[in-house]
């Protein structure tokens, strides 16, 4: 969405990662399929600071990949607090408990293997940060899970919402089109204040009113 050399601009006023982020980032692209879905350095630190301004004491993540973004948003954590992080993908597991073992955060951090459709109802808690990064053709159907359980003036931020910027095409295909209709829906919701941060593939912020 952005050009190579603005990127890189960017990179340069914004804050560095850590050696364990630089180490899951480079681990992620030489071991593991589709790398492109990892946050990365810029969108990790805009993770990383709508947490740390949020301070939350309870945070839910739909889709770990590799564990970067969950210690991002870890970043802005309360000293009790809990950040619950859901996936599917069970052939990462060793590699997602190793990257959480090397931070700071393992103890606060509770990582839950399976469906997420069936474990987000099974959560007992009031969330004042989520996000969400699975399965597109689902937003929709986490939003719905999610919203009851997240406080008024709590956050859930959504990615991949431009979709390569495909939104604006004439000719879309079923993925795109689940994301425009993901993103309609929210437009129209009245519970909700939101905007599109055009943060790499496209990030809503979704503030619960």
């Amino acid at each position: 969405m952005i050009n190579e050399d603005l990127q890189n601009l960017l990179l340069q006023y914004c804050e560095p990662e850590s050696e364990l982020l630089q180490r899951i980032n480079r681990e992620t692209n030489l071991k593991v399929l589709m790398p492109r879905m990892l946050s990365g350095h810029y969108q990790g630190r805009v993770l990383s600071m709508l947490s740390k301004l949020v301070n939350p004491r309870r945070i839910l993540e739909v889709g770990t990949f590799t564990g970067y973004a969950t210690l991002c948003l870890a970043e802005g954590l309360q000293p009790e607090g809990k950040l619950f992080t859901l996936d599917i993908n069970v052939e990462l597991e060793d590699m997602v408990r190793r990257n959480f073992a090397d931070s700071a955060y393992e103890k606060q951090i509770v990582y839950l293997l399976g469906d997420a459709m069936q474990n987000i109802p099974q959560l007992d808690e009031v969330f004042d940060l989520v996000f969400i990064d699975a399965d597109k053709k689902n937003n929709g159907a986490y939003y719905d899970l999610v919203i009851d359980k997240v406080r008024p003036g709590g956050l859930i931020i959504v990615d991949n919402v431009l979709w390569s910027g495909k939104v604006l095409s004439n000719q879309q295909d079923k993925d795109t089109r689940n994301i425009i209709t993901f993103n309609d829906k929210i437009a129209k919701d009245p519970q909700v204040e939101k905007l599109i941060l055009p943060v790499r593939d496209g990030l809503f912020v979704i503030r619960k009113k």
